[in-house]
């Protein structure tokens, strides 16, 4: 049985016009999409800006309001527990969110924004509230005395481990974590993820791993979604979208992957050339009439892992 699973979720968001500001129409975030994230296992979720994945993210944990689709969680529908603030819900899902400056409380000290969901939902004392902080920071390499400093006196990556350690200060059983280190040198990128795996170890988390970079997603997750145009295109596990890529927008994504080896630069910027002329004379192919993404299909009988958007 699945830890989440997510059953034709939909999120529109209205469009208002006249002078009444009545709804004329709805942007459709996300457009009927369904998936399942195991205990343990990390699923990266992954698309371009504007593609609905971080919707997505938000709609689990009850932050926009949904048009349509279920949410199970171990089980048990939850679809209308998500927006309850002191739900059993909400507090087995946390999240790390992108931005670093604004997800911290500037006025706060870090003491009191890790201890924050713990105030919520446990009634400590003083001393354990400090112990659990304690161990909280030391899990993700930081020291104790950072607990009485303020956000502003940390570097991007320091502060990102900061959310990390409010994000399991309720011992979650899934972390949703959007786009945590894109606001990240890549060296500090690096120790960021590896933290956060090593987190996943320890405590046994599951994460859906929001991000746009399929070079990051590949050191993190196991099963990969590709989302376009507030749909899936393709679904597989790492090797089927990694080796096998069938998806036109899958593999234009792939093709942008900047290579480390300077003596590839030209071959690497023809391919993308050529996946990108690809990508504009058979987008007919892949998309149905006004760029609407098909529903998935099983691509072979033999690999029950591996769907793609076709007709």
């Amino acid at each position: 049985m699945a830890l989440l699973e997510v059953k034709d979720l939909k999120v529109y968001f209205p469009i208002r016009g006249g002078i009444m500001g009545r709804i004329v129409g709805h942007v459709k975030a996300v457009d009927g999409i369904s998936f399942s994230v195991n205990e343990g296992q990390t699923v990266g979720l992954v698309g371009e800006s504007g593609s609905g994945k971080s919707t997505t993210g938000k709609a689990i944990l009850g932050l926009v309001p949904l048009a349509g689709g279920s949410i199970y969680f171990n089980g048990e529908d939850i679809t209308r527990y998500i927006g309850k603030n002191r739900s059993a819900y909400r507090k087995s899902v946390q999240m790390i969110f992108q931005d670093v400056h604004s997800s911290l409380n500037a006025k706060k000290r870090v003491l009191d924004i890790i201890a924050e969901p713990i105030r919520n939902f446990e009634k400590l004392t003083k001393e354990e509230e400090r112990k659990r902080v304690d161990e909280l920071l030391s899990i993700v390499g930081m020291s104790p005395e950072n607990a009485l400093k303020y956000p502003h006196e940390f570097s991007g990556g320091q502060r990102q481990r900061i959310g990390v350690a409010r994000a399991i200060a309720l011992k979650p059983k899934l972390i949703v974590a959007d786009e945590p280190v894109s606001a990240l040198d890549l060296s500090i990128q690096a120790q960021v993820l590896n933290y956060m795996k090593d987190v996943q170890e320890e405590l046994g988390l599951s994460y859906l791993f929001i991000s746009h970079d399929l070079g990051v997603v590949k050191h993190m997750c196991e099963t990969l979604i590709i989302m376009h145009s507030s749909r899936f295109v393709e679904v597989g596990s790492r090797e089927d979208i990694y080796q096998n890529p069938c998806h036109i927008y899958t593999r234009r994504l792939i093709a942008s992957i900047p290579s480390t080896n300077p003596d590839l630069k030209e071959a690497n910027e023809a391919h993308r050339n050529a996946i990108n002329e690809e990508y504009k004379n058979q987008y007919n192919k892949y998309y149905a009439e006004g760029g609407s993404v098909y529903d998935l299909r099983l691509l072979n009988e033999n690999n029950n892992t591996h769907f793609v958007a076709m007709p």
